[in-house]
């Protein structure tokens, strides 16, 4: 009797174990650490979020013209969430450098050109039932950013255009 309790007990304890996912990072150990290093530099950091969104577009885009399939499905819904997840990331550090009015405007052209290549991406993706969360996910995501990062080029813009003694500052503190 005593083993069957202990035995329920140590069940009831793995269950909530098991039912966590594991959350996915989209970047790799080796991307990571590139980020972490650019840490100091604004527009090296965006750069590199451009550049690692860029490889999950291309990758999204080969997956685009293979054959439909349950495989193909499950890669698309994982790069795409990937993907989402990058781009809100890039939403977030733009938050960051533009309250701080760190100068990010040699980044933002680059950025706004790759936003509208991915946009473009997304919208050829075909709608199927296997990876359409995702991909409405990313969508969504991909307009928020090229919204907010048009706004922030204008004020980029108009905030340097005020304050030229500024130019090229990174790490302002937000007054």
């Amino acid at each position: 009797m005593r083993t069957l309790t202990i035995f329920l007990l140590c069940l009831l304890l793995a269950v909530p174990l098991c039912a966590q996912k594991n959350k996915r990072d989209p970047l790799t150990p080796a991307e990571t650490d590139q980020i972490a290093e650019a840490g100091v530099s604004p527009v090296d950091r965006l750069d590199l979020y451009v550049k690692f969104t860029n490889e999950h577009a291309d990758t999204i885009q080969g997956l685009i013209k293979r054959a439909r399939s349950a495989a193909r499905a499950h890669r698309l819904d994982d790069e795409l969430q990937d993907f989402a997840a990058l781009m809100d990331e890039l939403s977030s550090n733009l938050d960051v450098y533009a309250d701080r009015k760190a100068d990010i405007r040699k980044s933002m052209k680059p950025m706004n050109e790759s936003i509208q290549r991915w946009q473009s991406i997304l919208n050829s993706l075909p709608s199927e039932p296997g990876f359409e969360v995702a991909r409405q996910d990313a969508i969504d995501s991909s307009n928020d950013l090229a919204a907010q990062a048009k706004q922030v080029t204008a004020d980029q813009d108009a905030y340097f255009k005020l304050h030229p003694d500024e130019k090229d500052q990174q790490r302002a503190e937000p007054k």
